[in-house]
This record gives C-alpha cells, sequence and structure tokens, in this order.
C-alpha cells in the first residue's frame, strides 16, 4: 500500500483518537500531522510493521506524550480565582458539544497512560495486546492503567454529583 492511500484512509480516525487523547483539537491535529510527516520519512519501517494502523496510533501518542515534556510549547498561566473553571462561561445548546466537553475535563484528569489506554480501549475498540503495542508495555500494566482510570473516573464522577 501507498503512503497518500494509507494516511488518506487513516486521517479521519487518527483526528477522532488524538482529538480525545488531547482534549485539544488543533493540538489533536499538530499531532498526528507530525505523525504524519515522520510515517512518510520512515514509510519502509512502518508499512514493514505487522499492523501499520496501530504503528502510526504509538507514533500519535509518543508525539503526545513527547509535546507534553517539550517546555518551549508549555503555557501556564496562574489565576487567582479558580472557583469558576467548572462553569460554564455561555449556555452551550448542543448536548453532545457538552458531553463531549464534561468527558475533555474527566480524561484531563487522568495521567497520560491512563488516558491513553482508555482512549484506546473504549474510543478505539482496541484489545489490551494492541494497546501494549501502541504504549510500549506489557499488556498487564495495560489492564492496570484501565483499572486505575476507571476507578479514578468513577471518583470524579461521584464527587460531580456530590457538589451539585
Amino acid at each position: 500500500m501507498q503512503f497518500e492511500e494509507f494516511s488518506r484512509e487513516q486521517l479521519p480516525g487518527l483526528v477522532r483518537f488524538a482529538g480525545v487523547l488531547t482534549g485539544d483539537r488543533e493540538l489533536a491535529q499538530d499531532v498526528v500531522q507530525d505523525a504524519l510527516v515522520r510515517a512518510h520519512q520512515g514509510w519502509r519501517r512502518v508499512a514493514a510493521a505487522d499492523r501499520p494502523d496501530l504503528y502510526l496510533r504509538k507514533m500519535v501518542v509518543n508525539g503526545y506524550l513527547g509535546w507534553r515534556r517539550r517546555w518551549y510549547q508549555r503555557s501556564v498561566h496562574s489565576a487567582s480565582d479558580v472557583t469558576g473553571f467548572g462553569e460554564p462561561t455561555a449556555p452551550d445548546p448542543a448536548s453532545r458539544i457538552a458531553e463531549a466537553d464534561h468527558l475533555t475535563g474527566l480524561l484531563a484528569g487522568l495521567s497520560r497512560a491512563q488516558r491513553a489506554s482508555i482512549v484506546l480501549r473504549f474510543y478505539e475498540d482496541r484489545d489490551d495486546d494492541e494497546i501494549a503495542a501502541v504504549l510500549g508495555c506489557a499488556p498487564g500494566t495495560v489492564r492496570s492503567h484501565i483499572s486505575r482510570g476507571l476507578s479514578a473516573l468513577r471518583v470524579q464522577l461521584k464527587e460531580g454529583k456530590e457538589s451539585v
């Protein structure tokens, strides 16, 4: 398969995956673009992989994790009053967008590995072995990330109901 055909086929799913992973549409597009550039440069290696689609997702995850580590792209803004962060600034008539925003907020409370594992499992419908291949860890570690991540999400949801 040629790179152009492969990337055209994979692009929509990759951007959706990266969007859920990052919680930011623009960052997701940047991470996917960087991964596709690297995949094009090393296309022989990518095409030779058993599952090029998983190899590309691993590149997206690594790009996201690497982006989080780069100091020059970070911008930290201090806020004196954080009480309003959980409240929407304007009413959103689209419940789907509100639910996606809520999910993004919940996922933001997880570690990067937990978030990546949960997104790959429940959004991409990947099994433990595929997730382990993407994250570069053992399947048991994947199960641990998912278990701990789901526990953290349950706590967040329970705390959210109690504060209402």
